[in-house]
């Protein structure tokens, strides 16, 4: 390959630097004199050391440390005593502390394997919970705590391959970890740190410089640039060992001997200074934790551990509003094809046997899912590329009466009409109705007080056309009533049958209402708009229809959460959530949704309240096809406080 098609990669990498950079390398000119004074004793004898950054631990522990040979790992106190420790031939670490006690990991040397370990408050080591073997050699590992108090395990390999594990549920270590996605990293790359906080993930390449990624298992596997090597950024040949605390990062050049300084400015890291490292052997590895007067360090170089201070204190960012996370209780089958596929959910009430309720659900590369309320796949109807589905009860077919689903069909922009046997809940389907639309997109059903039933469809163009869908003749069609627009692409949409009230989602925009009755005005009123709490895109609508409240639930896909909303004016925001990841049953959150679905109907069980359905855009633990998830109502209204 010609060198020179390498250009626009290094000019894109310039500007990425360039726009979350402020002179690498460059001192900012009003801050003040930064003193680094290594300690007068001797350095500790040590491969790897972390201090242990919270005091909620037990009084007097400082600090843990990875020793040579066989001498395994230890637990120190302030002065550098012993406290603890665990025999063996272990390399690298990471660690997790909290009341209950202390969670490391490290690699067994012998075996060639991450391993776990727990650490109580008596001082006594767990069983090892040791990782299933990799693929590649493991160089670098690191931990990370999500806001559902979750614990993972990042395992690094040097020819860019990489694994993120699920190890613990809040401070216990899982029975088996669970593998919940590979990963794509730099080449070259030994060290790894997550901050908790903010859910960012740092891994070094070499040669290269710092890359920053979301940690969350949920999140999309993109890479930014921290800093990189000069002429494009601040370091000056290598990158090895980094440390985060809160607003800041310390990054080791092992081969000028030089620690780098960062400090957060809202979504970017900015160099802040850069200090010469005299006097010591290649320092690679870096441990920091804050205290009144800076931050205590240890670096680690080739002659040992350095206990360290430095007279600096980036400023922590503020704390953002945690979002309640809920965990999925059941996930369907995976759709059968591959890629972004599934996309939206109806629920299906039996009306005699409410346990044997059925979830349709659309596969936009080929046709029509049936799960039932355990997630397994009952039906799958190959008839097109389905993009929303919706159910009503109740349609006259010829001289029978079926539960009536319709779905939009992308292959033909046409109306796809199937029947559910009101008794066994076996789909079938009965037939097509045309539209004029170029790019069919979203779809819901609306059933008037005459019982009459409608389809509202869209197109991307923002056209929507409700039509009157009549079955008298035995083969079903559907007779225009009315026709709007939004001003943009729309797709998600519900009808309030009690109330005749549609609700639209603009993807960009806002959500709409307006009245459903064919005879009044299509006059669009903003429900809400994004920006605040919703967050482009606007997916999936849903109605709840409780005894006390109605509740609309939006999918803001922008930031994988759901909304909740007063279905009637002045449609007050009562809450966002998320769907997580849910360690005991291993299922993995949703994110990325597309559309929803939610009934109050009695269940049963879990669901004696009603059900969420959620499609989920990215499968992990393992990852594969798309599928969808279940969250009892119950658990949203306990975490938002809903009648």
């Amino acid at each position: 390959m010609d060198v020179t098609s390498f250009k626009p990669l290094w000019l894109s990498l310039c500007v990425a630097l360039a726009a979350c950079q402020s002179g690498a390398g460059q001192p900012a000119a009003n801050q003040a004199a930064l003193h680094l004074s290594t300690a007068s004793a001797a350095p500790l004898d040590a491969e790897s050391a972390q201090l242990i950054g919270t005091d909620k631990f037990w009084p007097g522990a400082s600090q843990l440390l990875v020793r040579p040979d066989s001498r395994g790992v230890e637990l120190l106190d302030a002065q550098g005593a012993p406290l603890s420790a665990l025999k063996g031939r272990f390399e690298g670490l990471d660690h997790r502390a909290s009341e209950e006690g202390l969670l490391v990991a490290t690699l067994d040397r012998k075996r060639q394997q991450a391993v776990l370990l727990g650490l109580d408050r008596q001082h006594r080591w767990s069983q090892p919970l040791y990782v299933p073997k990799t693929d590649f050699a493991i160089e670098g590992l690191c931990l990370y705590r999500d806001a559902g108090r979750n614990g993972y395990l990042f395992l690094i390999g040097e020819d860019g391959i990489g694994e993120q594990w699920l190890v613990a549920a809040g401070q216990k270590l899982l029975a088996a970890p669970q593998r919940v996605r590979g990963l794509s990293l730099p080449p070259e790359s030994s060290y790894c740190q997550v901050d908790d906080q903010t859910g960012e993930l740092v891994v070094n390449e070499e040669n290269v410089g710092f890359w920053r990624y979301a940690a969350d298992v949920e999140a999309p596997l993109l890479r930014q640039p921290v800093d990189i090597v000069q002429p494009f950024g601040g370091i000056a040949e290598a990158a090895a060992g980094m440390a985060l605390v809160p607003g800041g990062m310390l990054a080791l050049d092992p081969e000028v001997g030089a620690l780098h300084l960062y400090r957060r400015d809202g979504d970017a890291w900015r160099s802040h200074q850069v200090i010469a490292l005299d006097g010591f052997d290649e320092p690679e590895q870096v441990s920091a934790r804050v205290t009144p007067a800076g931050l205590d360090l240890l670096l680690t170089d080739e002659r040992g551990v350095h206990r360290s201070q430095l007279d600096w204190q980036p400023q922590a960012p503020a704390a953002t509003p945690v979002i309640p996370m809920l965990p999925a209780m059941v996930q369907t089958d995976p759709v059968p094809h591959l890629g972004d596929a599934a996309d939206d959910p109806a629920i299906w009430v039996n009306p005699t046997d409410s346990a044997r309720s059925r979830v349709l659900g659309t596969d936009k590369k080929g046709g029509l899912a049936v799960y039932d309320l355990t997630g397994k796949q009952l039906q799958y109807l190959p008839v097109g590329r389905l993009n929303n589905v919706d159910v009503r009860s109740g349609f006259a077919l010829g001289g029978n009466r079926v539960d009536l689903a319709v779905a939009s069909n992308r292959d033909h922009n046409s109306l796809h009409l199937f029947a559910i046997d009101p008794r066994s809940g076996e789909v079938s389907g009965i037939g097509e109705t045309d539209t004029p639309f170029s790019e069919i997109y979203g779809l819901c059903l609306f059933k008037d007080p005459q019982g009459v039933i409608h389809a509202i469809a869209n197109d991307k163009d923002g056209t929507f056309r409700q039509y009157r869908l009549d079955g008298s003749s035995g083969s079903p069609r559907g007779v225009l009533v009315r026709e709007f627009k939004v001003a943009s692409q729309p797709e998600g949409c519900v009808a309030n049958d009690r109330t005749q009230r549609l609700f639209v989602g603009e993807e960009d925009e806002a959500v709409w209402t307006l009245d459903l009755r064919s005879d009044a005005s299509a006059k669009l009123e903003k429900v809400i708009g994004v920006g605040g709490p919703l967050h482009d895109d606007v997916e999936g609508l849903a109605l709840y229809q409780g005894e006390k409240a109605d509740y609309l639930v939006i999918s803001s896909q922008g930031n994988d959460s759901y909304l909740v909303l007063d279905a009637q004016a002045p449609y007050g925001v009562r809450g966002a959530f998320r769907v997580g990841l849910n360690a005991e049953r291993g299922i993995d959150g949703a994110s990325e949704t597309d559309g929803l679905e939610v009934t109050s109907a009695n269940l049963g069980g879990a669901w004696s309240r009603g059900m969420l359905v959620v499609q989920d855009g990215r499968k992990r633990m393992p990852e594969g096809a798309q599928n969808y998830k279940y969250v009892p109502w119950t658990a949203i209204a306990e975490a938002l406080g809903l009648d």
